[in-house]
């Protein structure tokens, strides 16, 4: 078809239902009409939360020539809900949020295009990237090749395994030491593995029995569900009255902090793996204690945000989020790391409601929850 300038025409780009939508764009100013440059814009879906307890499925346009430097054009495939992230801002819990708001960061997808200093890439190239939950997007922060033996429905844990892979690379554990893991979720589950594979003995405690299962069915050891028995009674059986040398909090409840110091060993190290939300009201002294005083300890506080890390490779650096990204490639290649339990629901984007209230109120049913972007 002829383009006249301002005319436009739709046409089909495969998977997910994306258009492109193609116009002339007058490039030399606006009486200057014989020199034109064709412009696209990529049509595809999308998720928002309009405001809080609200998600909705939204068409909208992304332009292709606002594609950068190092950007790569993406047509995805799957994206994985991040629980706690993502629930904190479908419900409002998360301090500052406003809306709307385009929920993910987990996601594979088929390159469309590659930017400039992106040439590594190819069209076709199945790709692992931090996006959001939208039939297309634009790669900008990571984007990675995944690698063959790695399912595609699979390849958007590795984002949670970046996350808990943060609590080890800052953890003083060694070889025989005990972890427990407060949290049985998807980082948990992986942050207790993770542990397990470098030689700890670890503890996973979660109230959910059926995460306990889970996490029993991915190796992990021990379990206990603090509703059913004495927590703090539990762990010391298990380590001989010593308590843990290692526990990461992998909730993201302030709450807990006070609990994780309880069952810490003198001179052990607490890990805030989750990012604390929410209020709660205590005395602070009390955590402090633990901390600073002999009789209570002594602990170590750490924090273990995944972005302390550099995102690429840097001069200086060992780890960097990217380095750690091949690393869980490998261990789920290699059946080391277990992901596929994980999984227990794939759904259209259409039913995102369905999926986040499955994950808010159903949390014996809904863990890892996949949006499909073909379906």
């Amino acid at each position: 078809m002829d383009l006249a300038r301002g005319s436009t025409c739709f046409v089909s780009a495969g998977a997910g239902a994306e258009k492109v939508l193609r116009h002339s764009r007058n490039t030399t100013g606006l009486h200057e009409q014989s020199s034109s440059e064709e412009v696209e814009a990529v049509e595809g879906r999308r998720i928002c939360f309009p405001e809080a307890h609200r998600v909705r499925l939204e068409e909208f346009q992304l332009d292709e020539s606002a594609l950068g430097k190092g950007d790569v054009l993406l047509r995805t495939r799957f994206s994985l809900i991040s629980p706690g992230t993502e629930l904190a801002n479908y419900t409002g819990l998360q301090r500052g949020r406003k809306y709307p708001f385009y929920p993910g960061y987990a996601a594979v997808g088929e390159v469309v295009k590659a930017g400039e200093g992106a040439a590594r890439f190819r069209a076709g190239d199945l790709v692992y990237s931090y996006t959001r939950h939208s039939s297309i997007e634009v790669a900008r922060r990571l984007c990675v090749k995944v690698p063959e033996g790695v399912e595609p429905e699979m390849a958007p844990f590795a984002r949670m395994a970046t996350i808990a892979m943060t609590a080890l690379r800052v953890s003083a554990g060694e070889l025989g030491d005990t972890v427990a893991v407060l949290g049985q979720g998807l980082v948990g589950i992986i942050a207790a593995q993770l542990f397990g594979l470098a030689g700890m003995e670890v503890i996973g405690i979660d109230p959910v029995g059926e995460r306990l299962r889970v996490a029993e069915s991915c190796g992990v050891r021990h379990t206990i569900n603090p509703s059913e028995t004495d927590l703090k009674e539990r762990v010391m059986e298990l380590t001989n009255g010593r308590g843990c040398e290692v526990t990461v909090e992998a909730i993201g409840n302030p709450a807990t902090v006070e609990t994780a110091c309880q069952i810490t060993s003198r001179l052990g190290e607490v890990i805030l793996l989750g990012s604390p939300r929410g209020e709660h009201m205590a005395d602070l002294t009390e955590v402090l204690n633990y901390v600073h005083l002999w009789p209570r300890g002594c602990l170590t506080l750490k924090g273990a945000h995944e972005w302390r890390l550099p995102v690429t490779p840097q001069e200086g650096s060992k780890h960097s989020i990217e380095r750690n990204a091949h690393i869980a490639f490998r261990l789920i290649a290699d059946g080391r790391l277990k992901v596929k339990p994980l999984l227990t629901h794939v759904l259209p984007p259409t039913r995102a409601e369905e999926a986040y209230e499955g994950l808010l109120k159903k949390k014996d049913q809904y863990l890892g929850v996949l949006f499909d972007w073909a379906s």
